[in-house]
């Protein structure tokens, strides 16, 4: 791990006194937002399926652990060899079908065994809700949540009566008051992403996927519109969308998810 070593000691000279002073002014809270915007980087490359730029996003995310990491160290907390060794502890503990005597014939043993192993492990927790992040985006705490409840037995009985909670809440929106209509809304955003889980689709993913197909569309409408957009009427633009609609190809499938 040569290089590995090499890049913690580069990081830790870049903390120095006689090192960058940006980097000397940084501390977790300041390096906030570059953490997020590093992972969602990375995603993007996985995505494009650039293995080269994946492997750079991959070491600027790397940077953002190693940094924390120093800035642990520097305030007598922690660094980044403690981080390696809990993170080694807990695979390993939560792999007994690898590294123990458990047995596990299928992925869904496998992440059923993890959610126990994972209980026992945060014992401390008195509440299903407990250990959801307060700083990912509302639409993945809103998948957690529902998951949360779902595991103590909450759950629809079926599809159907969660379509009927979904234009319910369409109905109370559309007569609630003003002053009432935000909170509303977020009642329907929450009822759908219970129905993406029911059918086993990652929310987030899912309008992540819909962001870019409707970003690539418009790009292509773009291209093929013979006059400014604005100077479109309704049933120009209606066929200009058809026309981009044809042209793009649409996102893959989605990824399993497992809750570390």
């Amino acid at each position: 791990m040569k290089n590995f070593d090499e890049l913690v000691e580069v990081i830790r000279v870049l903390r120095s006194p006689g090192g960058c002073i940006w980097d000397r002014e940084q501390t977790h809270k300041t390096l906030k937002p570059n953490m997020l915007e590093e992972a969602y980087e990375a995603v993007d490359a996985m995505e494009s399926g650039d293995m080269k730029h994946l492997k750079e996003e991959l070491g600027d995310v790397l940077l953002q652990v190693v940094l924390h990491a120093q800035i642990a160290s520097e305030e007598g907390y922690f660094n980044i060899d403690d981080v390696a060794k809990q993170l080694k502890e807990k695979l390993i503990f939560r792999h007994p079908h690898v590294f123990g005597d458990v047995e596990a014939g299928s992925s869904g043993e496998i992440i059923d065994n993890w959610e126990k192993l994972k209980k026992q492990e945060k014992s401390h927790r008195t509440s299903a809700m407990d250990g959801i992040s307060k700083s990912q985006s509302a639409l993945l705490s809103a998948q957690k949540i529902s998951k949360k409840a779902v595991k103590t037995g909450f759950e629809w009985p079926d599809e159907k009566s969660l379509y009927e909670c979904i234009f319910s809440e369409f109905d109370e929106f559309k007569t609630a008051p003003p002053e009432c209509r935000e909170e509303e809304f977020g009642d329907i955003l929450f009822a759908v992403v219970n129905l993406a889980r029911w059918n086993k689709i990652d929310a987030e993913q899912a309008l992540l996927k819909a962001n870019k197909k409707f970003t690539a569309r418009f790009r292509k409408m773009e291209e093929l519109a013979q006059k400014p957009l604005e100077e479109y009427n309704f049933e120009e633009y209606d066929a200009l969308w058809q026309a981009a609609k044809r042209l793009t190809p649409h996102p893959g499938p989605l990824p399993e998810e497992r809750e570390i």
